[in-house]
């Protein structure tokens, strides 16, 4: 199996991630940004080595029909609930699902990892493969879940060996 066929498949697991260059979906609304959003950014600079970017991400809300289209393709069949949240590289937007209200630790940490990406786009970062992307957003999720007395398995059923096989490079 190719190195890439290997990251490919381990980042399939993930309810979150970043998704290529592309046109705003139509069916998007843009949303303000929540009032931590500054401080959530802050946060990651200071606390995981990431440059604070020039501009914020931009924050829309999709259907989870269309955030799941994004990104396995309009034909594809997933759980509900599995897509929750995607970052557009191209458009510097994090799309969030419909219902997503930002309400709860764990649907800002939701917020936090896209916003990962955002930061390491905006540094320019590139990464051998989609799952070595994911390891810094996923570490600063579980980070945030901590301050909360949460962790990725309390909040979204992400064990830790479901975690190592969608974050580790293998070639």
């Amino acid at each position: 199996m190719s190195r890439n066929a290997i990251c490919a498949a381990s980042f399939a697991f993930f309810i979150a991630a970043a998704i290529p260059p592309s046109a705003a979906p139509e069916a998007a609304q843009p949303r303000d940004a929540p009032p931590l959003l500054d401080t959530i950014v802050l946060w990651l600079s200071a606390n995981f080595d990431l440059p604070a970017p020039v501009q914020t991400p931009l924050l829309a809300t999709l259907p989870e029909a269309d955030l799941v289209a994004m990104r396995y393709g309009p034909e594809a069949q997933v759980a509900p609930g599995e897509v929750v949240a995607l970052y557009d590289e191209g458009g510097g937007t994090i799309y969030l699902s419909e219902g997503w209200t930002g309400r709860s630790p764990a649907e800002l940490s939701v917020l936090v990892h896209e916003v990962v990406h955002h930061l390491q786009s905006s540094a320019d970062l590139r990464f051998a493969c989609p799952a070595e992307r994911e390891r810094l957003a996923y570490h600063a999720q579980g980070e945030w879940l901590a301050l909360f007395g949460e962790t990725l398995a309390t909040a979204f059923d992400i064990d830790a060996a479901t975690l190592l096989v969608g974050t580790v490079y293998m070639h």
